[in-house]
């Protein structure tokens, strides 16, 4: 490596660890070990450690190989990937369906395919980093308006004069846990016949009618056009669709790069993936036990007087503010065996560092009441050094 290159990567990394934003990663040995309490991933119902999704991803395997071999559009387009993709739009009552290898390709993959210099997008500002990517690798005149503020993006569609106008926003965001205004986005949009496009990667499994999300059949696709889900989240496998109208999938198919230039996901996950779909449609008691851990959290959390945000969702942000004051809960959380995300800028805006705690169907109330009491003990430490600041 030329010294030159040495200097800018050793400058990088001096910079985020001064700040104390410097990403570690935790090795698991096993996923199902249950060494620890997860109150960090996303598996929101519990289907990741499903056995019956094991077994399906299994007998995938056995049937059509580890791995698709190709992409979609050469050879590595197979029977279950159709049947999965003919399931989603079932789902979320589209016409079509497409899979996408991860979350981050299908969105980058949708603004690259819609959308050029000729395209405004107007974007929430919290919207997740691929949507912001994928904006910015089109080309097009890209305006992020102030979170959830519907006036705020009407006064920018108003000013605008682009004849083709995309209204981008996640439908739970990430980090908040709270759940875009989809009616106000939809009737916005259509005064300035723009379209709206929903990444509604949290929502999927956990909200709406059969966990068809927040979107869902709520909403039709003359109202969200653009209808994108994950699959490694709620459904506990991986992967990601988009869903829409058969002009739309259509386009994407001859024109997304995500998807025309890499290998089709593994057939063996479009397996497990589908008996996921199945359990989270025919079990709904798995959302009645995801609600009523939420509700017993928040519950407890206020009583306790923890800086908890405003989220009905899985998603309980604790906003703690500064980066030093999050790793240290953080660190006092690990070494109790509790495992919760410690969340600083740049993902967040500065001053906002905070521990993004999810919830799971898999949740007991003894494990709430574990993680409850270690966040108590992490308020009492403080208090006790407190004086001494």
């Amino acid at each position: 490596m030329s010294e030159a290159w040495r200097e800018r990567l050793a400058d990088a990394r001096a910079g985020r660890q001064q700040k104390q934003r410097w990403r570690t990663r935790r090795m698991l040995a096993s996923s199902a070990s249950g060494s620890a309490l997860d109150f960090a991933g996303n598996d929101y119902l519990g289907l990741a450690k499903d056995p019956r999704v094991f077994e399906a991803q299994a007998e995938g395997a056995r049937r059509f190989g580890a791995g698709a071999g190709a992409s979609h559009l050469v050879s590595g387009h197979m029977e279950v990937h159709d049947a999965l993709e003919e399931a989603l739009a079932r789902w979320t009552g589209r016409e079509r369906a497409l899979l996408f290898s991860t979350g981050y390709m299908a969105n980058l993959g949708v603004l690259q395919a819609l959308a050029d210099r000729h395209t405004a997008i107007f974007q929430d500002r919290l919207n997740h980093a691929s949507l912001i990517d994928g904006a910015a690798l089109s080309g097009a005149r890209s305006r992020r308006f102030h979170h959830r503020n519907t006036r705020d993006l009407e006064n920018l569609l108003a000013r605008s004069e682009c004849a083709h106008k995309l209204v981008v926003s996640d439908g739970v965001f990430s980090m908040d846990g709270d759940i875009a205004d989809i009616a106000t986005l939809v009737e916005v949009s259509q005064q300035h016949n723009a379209w709206l496009m929903i990444d509604d990667a949290h929502g999927v499994g956990v909200l709406g009618d059969n966990g068809s999300g927040c979107v869902g059949s709520t909403w039709n696709s003359v109202e969200v056009p653009i209808l994108v889900g994950t699959l490694g989240k709620a459904l506990g496998t991986g992967g990601a669709f988009v869903a829409g109208d058969t002009e739309l999938i259509d386009h994407l198919i001859q024109f997304s790069r995500s998807y025309v230039y890499t290998t089709a996901q593994p057939p063996a996950i479009a397996a497990a993936t589908l008996k996921a779909l199945e359990i989270v449609q025919g079990e709904p008691e798995r959302r009645a036990q995801l609600n009523a851990n939420i509700a017993y959290f928040r519950h407890e959390a206020l009583h306790l007087g923890l800086p908890l945000s405003d989220s009905a969702t899985p998603i309980q942000p604790l906003i703690l503010g500064e980066e030093a004051r999050t790793l240290s809960w953080a660190v006092q959380l690990q070494q109790q065996g509790i495992q919760v995300g410690a969340i600083r800028p740049p993902t967040v805006p500065k001053g906002e560092a905070r521990l993004r705690v999810t919830l799971s169907a898999r949740h007991q109330h003894d494990d709430i009441d574990q993680l409850l009491a270690a966040l108590h003990h992490c308020q009492h430490q403080e208090a006790l050094c407190s004086p001494c600041v």
